[in-house]
């Protein structure tokens, strides 16, 4: 399990703070705080030695080199995010950071980037190097790549998917995004999920629109908890048939407010197998804060205060085995702690990580040792090349429905009165173009994106010069994305991490993306979240039609509606 383990020596040496032969690094004098398993408040000091809580309660130690006297706050519970994607434009060092500053000091991660852009011992060597951070990040283990990868049976296997469930930072098993192949008895499948039960780690879920008998089935086969429910009632089927439940609360399912709304009117009185999240949404929704914004949403819609702060915190330390370390304040603990200026108010005054208080200043948000992306590649006039009428509506942020397009795609430019763009997807060695139509985007010359759900090349656009000069302005800044009106660049992040994170700071990754929103809404895009309709344009999760490495795919029939063209010169 995750719990944190010490050396004789630094036991003993915790011991003898509490024996009065050395002193306390940290004392938090007279604090308010919420004890976890009396499901009550206390009042008491609480001493801290290094990263660990060494001792609760009433007495004060002799001396200590470090005091704050918190007799005008409340502390509580270092908040844990149970369901984070770190690669979101942001990285997961900034993220980390920017995520500590409100006081979520525990992010629980999914691996999905590393598996597309590392070995299984480079990654597992950036985990190692991750845990010199303030907050603590714990990770999860795919099954599958919720895409048509053409190389997706090499990079899931046996011995890859095992090394990553006994990692000690791998928490659990998921997110099941290929929940069908399990139904159906994929062998790979069940050898997984049995071998996590077996090292006792947790399976999530991803169940969206599943009935009370595949949940049933699904819990039967190895899963644990899900995060995809979208109403009360679901939350209520899914307990029902023994799940944990993490409601969401992101731009695109902001789901958190009615859901709990609705419980409290349905007189749910018990909130111990709840957990909230933000669901990894991209950096805009970020700025006030993560936990502590689900926190306050919960406080306001009557849920009992402890019973906010646990469902994002000892709630889901207790599921993951992890609460003799995280997710409460007691003896033993590690110290993370965030002091609010009042029960109410979960916005912390002060952040404690692992027994340091956090700076609110901008930090380091590099990733260390990871290249720059390279796209050694030209697109050029020949690429342009439509051969099928087919395409994608596009009826909300990340929803398509397959549609045929009227007009005459040999054209350099399409009409503007229509709204219609070309839309292609380009290998990121540049190896095959899938060339196709997308409706209901944007009025937008010319869009590139190396950030998508395979690390493909995404082009977008009306007219196909704008569309080259996007894609060369992403070649020249290593990655990223970049929008071009009228032929000049209006709008661009950088992404040089594998196409999809920006290496600057946190704060600054908000502005460019505000930017790139502003400048597709001024083109008409419709909807709330463009990073997120790049990124799903390849999730075969989701219905009804997708772009993928082997076609464009009608998702519920499987079947190629266009198939990839191989590039001239490859």
């Amino acid at each position: 399990m995750a719990n944190q383990t010490y050396s004789k020596e630094v036991l003993q040496q915790q011991v003898n703070v509490v024996d009065l032969k050395e002193p306390p690094t940290l004392l938090l004098k007279n604090v308010t705080y919420l004890h976890s398993y009396l499901h009550t408040w206390m009042k008491g000091n609480i001493w801290i030695y290094g990263e660990r809580i060494v001792y609760v309660g009433k007495e004060m130690p002799e001396d200590a080199p470090n005091v704050m006297d918190c007799s005008d706050m409340v502390a509580v519970p270092g908040y844990i995010e149970p369901h984070v994607h770190p690669f979101q434009l942001y990285n997961p060092v900034s993220l980390a950071h920017h995520a500590a500053r409100f006081g979520t000091t525990t992010l629980i991660c999914d691996n999905l980037s590393f598996l597309l852009g590392l070995s299984t011992e480079e990654a597992h060597r950036l985990l190692d190097e991750l845990r010199s951070l303030p907050s603590t990040l714990f990770w999860w283990s795919r099954f599958d790549a919720q895409s048509l990868l053409n190389d997706e049976a090499s990079m899931f296997t046996g011995e890859s998917v095992k090394a990553w469930l006994d990692h000690p930072l791998v928490v659990q098993g998921g997110e099941l995004t290929g929940w069908p192949r399990l139904l159906q008895g994929d062998e790979n499948m069940h050898a997984w999920v049995r071998y996590a039960k077996e090292n006792k780690k947790r399976m999530e879920g991803h169940f969206p629109g599943a009935s009370e008998k595949t949940l049933a089935k699904l819990m039967l086969l190895g899963a644990e908890s899900d995060h995809e429910a979208m109403t009360a009632d679901e939350v209520i089927t899914r307990l029902s048939q023994g799940y944990y439940v993490t409601i969401r609360d992101s731009s695109i399912r902001p789901d958190l407010e009615t859901i709990l709304e609705q419980l409290v009117k349905k007189g749910i009185t018990r909130f111990d197998r709840l957990f909230m999240t933000t669901d990894g949404s991209h950096p805009f929704y970020y700025e006030r804060g993560i936990s502590n914004v689900l926190i306050k949403k919960a406080i306001d819609l009557g849920v009992p205060i402890i019973d906010a702060y646990h469902m994002a915190s000892d709630n889901i330390a207790r599921y993951y085995g992890m609460d003799h370390s995280y997710g409460n304040i007691a003896t033993g603990r590690v110290a993370n702690i965030n002091l609010l200026s009042s029960k109410t108010e979960p916005t912390p005054m002060h952040v404690i990580a692992k027994g340091t208080v956090v700076s609110n200043n901008e930090e380091d948000s590099n990733l260390p040792q990871l290249p720059s992306l390279k796209l050694d590649w030209q697109l050029s006039e020949d690429d342009f090349q439509f051969a099928s009428q087919m395409g994608m509506h596009l009826v909300n942020n990340v929803i398509a429905k397959p549609y045929r397009s009227e007009q005459d795609l040999s054209v350099d430019q399409l009409l503007q009165e229509q709204d219609e763009c070309f839309l292609m997807m380009v290998a990121r060695d540049g190896s095959w173009r899938l060339n196709t139509v997308v409706k209901g985007f944007a009025q937008v010359d010319g869009l590139a994106s190396s950030y998508s759900g395979t690390g493909d090349v995404l082009l977008i656009g009306k007219c196909r010069k704008s569309m080259i000069r996007a894609f060369n302005r992403v070649k020249e800044l290593a990655g990223g994305i970049v929008l071009v009106q009228e032929g000049e660049i209006r709008a661009e992040i950088q992404l040089p991490i594998f196409g999809s994170m920006s290496q600057k700071p946190f704060e600054q990754v908000i502005a460019e993306e505000r930017e790139i929103i502003q400048t597709l809404k001024n083109a008409g895009y419709a909807f709330e979240d463009p990073a997120f309709t790049l990124l799903f344009l390849t999730a075969t999760h989701l219905p009804f039609v997708r772009l993928t490495q082997k076609g464009l795919i009608d998702v519920k029939n499987q079947e190629i509606m266009i198939s990839p063209v191989k590039r001239k010169g490859f």
